[in-house]
């Protein structure tokens, strides 16, 4: 199965720049590179800042360029949403608990659409009811599972950006470790950073955004920092005993070369261009 991972997509008013960059334009890109390349594609997930500022208009655009995208699309909220504004514009997301949660089976398992989002604050939460609800549904299917979010679920040892993880992140390790045995792969954003590692023995990852990056700069102690480096998106691999993850810059604009075959007769000194 192959799935798509977008993130951080930060909507906001047409004409408005972030960093220098268009988000809206930059997310327009990133639907192309990837209906050009993935179009086989069994899902794409958005981990959430899918708006800058939480505005209903930009969760109208999104439902309206989403609604007619050939390909199925899951997704999650993250702290610059704002949740009463995307549940009435997404309804079909909204949980009895009042969270924006839910779930879809693939052919990979089940995937899990998490909501860690905590008004008046770029920290993530994973309260209580949240945490019943993962246990709940963790209980409930064999696997298989996805889970998908937005802040990340364990350190990442840049101090600021530590500042604004999943606050709760000790207490969801604690559920995925025991449910280890179920759950392939976490994807998550928030950190507009490639990372990979693992939360209670389970692989996680995440990317740089489709719209400005972040720069792992750990002298830095007290402010986020940003970068110029290429937009991106991810595209998920995942088979019986396997989950292979990229990263694909589709904002990078430079020259994209073929070195060589991967037939080793053919690499020799007389004809290999380096």
């Amino acid at each position: 199965m192959k799935l798509i991972h977008l993130s951080d997509i930060h909507l906001t008013v047409p004409g408005s720049t972030i960093g220098g960059r268009d988000p809206r334009h930059n997310f327009e890109r990133a639907l192309r590179h990837v209906l050009a390349d993935h179009s086989d594609a069994e899902l794409m997930v958005i981990t959430g800042d899918l708006s800058d500022w939480g505005d209903r208009a930009d969760y109208e655009w999104l439902r309206g360029r989403l609604d007619g995208f050939p390909l199925p699309v899951r997704l999650c909220i993250g702290n610059h949403d704002n949740r009463a504004e995307f549940l009435s514009v997404f309804p079909e997301y909204a949980g009895s608990d009042g969270f924006a949660q839910g779930f879809q089976d693939t052919a990979a398992g089940r995937c899990l659409f998490l909501d860690t989002t905590e008004p008046q604050t770029h920290a993530g939460r994973y309260c209580p009811p949240r945490q019943d609800w993962l246990e709940q549904r963790l209980s409930e299917h064999d696997g298989p599972f996805l889970l998908f979010m937005h802040h990340n679920p364990m350190p990442t040892h840049l101090g600021p950006m530590d500042q604004i993880r999943l606050l709760d992140d000790a207490a969801f390790r604690r559920i995925v470790g025991r449910n280890r045995d179920k759950i392939r792969h976490i994807f998550f954003g928030h950190c507009h950073l490639p990372l990979g590692g693992s939360v209670a023995g389970v692989p996680a990852s995440s990317l740089r955004g489709t719209n400005h990056a972040s720069y792992p700069l750990f002298s830095e102690k007290a402010m986020l920092s940003a970068s110029d480096l290429p937009e991106a998106y991810g595209v998920a691999f995942v088979g019986p005993d396997y989950v292979t993850v990229h990263m694909v810059e589709f904002g990078y604009q430079g020259a994209i070369r073929t070195e060589g075959s991967p037939d080793f007769a053919m690499w020799n000194r007389e004809t290999m261009q380096r």
